[in-house]
């Protein structure tokens, strides 16, 4: 039994104006402390030591509810001696102990003397067991238990016991908007910091730096223009074969651009047949269609401050087009079987495969519209007119496979050889798969000539009419920047620098530089 203070002159009772005075100062205090409260484990304790200092309320306890474990966890004590009482792990389930009890059924223990009482657990040891205990339950709005109040008045039992279990049950009810308001502003500021992770984490991947990877003349046009238009509301149009890469252009325009923290919305227009491309894009009213059986905002509506990638835009019909333009023109339109005219602001970035100017002059696509999609054009080249990006795109994709397959891959300089002499009708996604069939093929996790032989490729290689009229680049083309020239040169070469040297008017020590300072990755085979 633990009589800490049995051996103190018991204080004085007060009378019940007396003790009236202190709990309005307490409860004048504990509001302030709320008002100004923005961690909520040391507005427990402020709140505790006013209780323990100003209320005579000491040894002061407050649990919160662990709904994990159907227990209250205990968050905060107040000895008010000096003493480091530690709280570690004291949980009370519901129905063990006081403290558990009143978790179970949610009323007030109100205890004349500790001692009388054989379920007192007393695991913390801080009580005097010839003195009262009172425990009040802390509910939200909804009524639900949420945690326990509990403190020790330091006088005998008296008359004034009801008085002081009334000032406890006013203080848990202030602390359960103080529990409410609090861990939803932590929960906030969690999710805060969590978005702002991930918005770090998405600027990163989405830079024009970590997104289509090459150093050619071509591709640099390409993230030169995609960085200026970015900054801008201009519409975009992103022309290019498939597999070449415009979905991660479109990406990079919206995430670089001020528009980043608002959503990207993405909708393959090919996807999907006519009659559906108009309530996915546009949105429905409750009862527009069998099936309608809710409202529903469409693509534009989701993408409302942000940006909306509309892919394979030169698969939709004549009809569509002009459903289409007037959004595009007016910025407004009508859900199907609504009447009211929504407006949105948003930028759009289209893409297709399709020569949109030969569909114009066949009467296939809209000139009006294909002058509001073409405000500004980015065309990425294939990847058979960038042959010199290959090496440095392989070594890409094949470390995405490393982390993947959680192994070491590398590539021969006799496998980049054969990858460049391929002409990749599907472009960058071609290559991909490509490498990844190549991989699995390769035991050792050296990609070689063998393995990318085993994925089909070899076949398809000499036979190719693009292979056999393939010239070799002109190593004088004055469009040619310096690392593509010697890129090109190593690879008519067939790897060997000395020859690379030679086709370039240069020393092996001069071509040897080059490749250190261009950053080529050319290892012996």
């Amino acid at each position: 039994m633990n009589t800490k203070n049995s051996v103190l002159s018991p204080p004085k009772s007060v009378t019940r104006t007396e003790l009236l005075e202190k709990e309005m100062l307490a409860v004048s205090s504990i509001s302030q402390i709320i008002c100004h409260s923005d961690n909520i484990e040391k507005t427990f304790q402020e709140v505790l030591q006013v209780l323990h200092e100003v209320a005579g309320m000491q040894h002061g306890l407050i649990s919160i509810s662990d709904p994990e474990y159907s227990a209250v966890q205990v968050s905060a004590i107040y000895s008010g001696d000096g003493d480091n009482v530690k709280v570690g792990n004291v949980k009370y389930r519901s129905g063990e102990g006081i403290i558990g009890r009143i978790l179970s059924h949610g009323n007030p223990i109100v205890l004349g003397r500790i001692s009388a009482e054989p379920n007192f657990l007393d695991r913390l040891a801080l009580y005097d067991f010839e003195l009262p205990f009172i425990g009040v339950p802390i509910e939200n709005n909804e009524g639900l238990i949420i945690g326990v109040l509990a403190a020790q008045p330091d006088t005998p039992a008296d008359d004034l016991l009801n008085e002081r279990t009334r000032f406890m049950e006013t203080v848990a009810h202030l602390l359960s908007q103080t529990v409410r308001l609090l861990i939803n502003v932590e929960l906030g500021e969690e999710i805060a910091s969590e978005r702002d992770e991930l918005r770090r984490e998405v600027r990163g991947k989405f830079g024009f730096e970590n997104m289509v990877i090459g150093h050619t003349s071509s591709m640099r046009r390409v993230f030169d223009q995609a960085r200026r238009v970015a900054k801008w509301d201009s519409t975009v149009l992103v022309l290019g074969e498939s597999g070449t890469g415009k979905e991660l252009i479109s990406s990079a325009i919206h995430y670089n651009s001020p528009r980043a923290k608002q959503p990207y919305v993405r909708l393959n227009c090919a996807a999907l047949p006519e009659t559906l491309l108009e309530s996915e894009l546009f949105g429905h009213e409750k009862g527009a269609f069998t099936g309608a059986i809710k409202q529903r905002k469409g693509r534009f509506e989701q993408a409302h401050g942000g940006t909306l990638f509309l892919d394979e835009i030169g698969e939709i019909s004549p009809m569509f087009q002009a459903k289409l333009l007037r959004i595009l023109q007016e910025g407004e339109f009508e859900r199907v079987g609504g009447t009211q005219t929504i407006r949105v602001d948003l930028r759009i970035v289209a893409a297709t495969n399709r020569n949109l100017e030969a569909e114009v002059e066949k009467g296939k696509f809209r000139e009006d519209l294909y002058y509001r999609l073409n405000v500004m054009t980015i065309k990425i080249p294939p990847l058979r007119e960038r042959r010199a990006d290959i090496p440095e795109l392989a070594e890409f994709l094949l470390s995405k496979l490393s982390d993947k397959q959680n192994r070491t891959l590398t590539l021969t300089n006799r496998a980049i050889g054969m990858l460049m002499n391929y002409s990749w009708p599907g472009n960058v996604r071609e290559l991909e798969n490509c490498l990844e069939r190549a991989s699995i093929m390769s035991e050792d996790g050296s990609v070689d000539c063998d393995a990318i032989s085993m994925t089909g490729l070899n076949q398809e290689v000499n036979p190719h009419p693009s292979h056999i009229n393939i010239p070799p680049t002109d190593l004088t083309d004055e469009n040619l920047d310096e690392r593509e020239k010697v890129i090109a040169a190593l690879e008519q070469a067939g790897w060997v620098q000395a020859k690379a040297a030679r086709l370039l008017g240069m020393t092996p020590r001069q071509i040897a530089y080059r490749i250190q300072t261009l950053n080529i990755n050319v290892r012996k085979i």
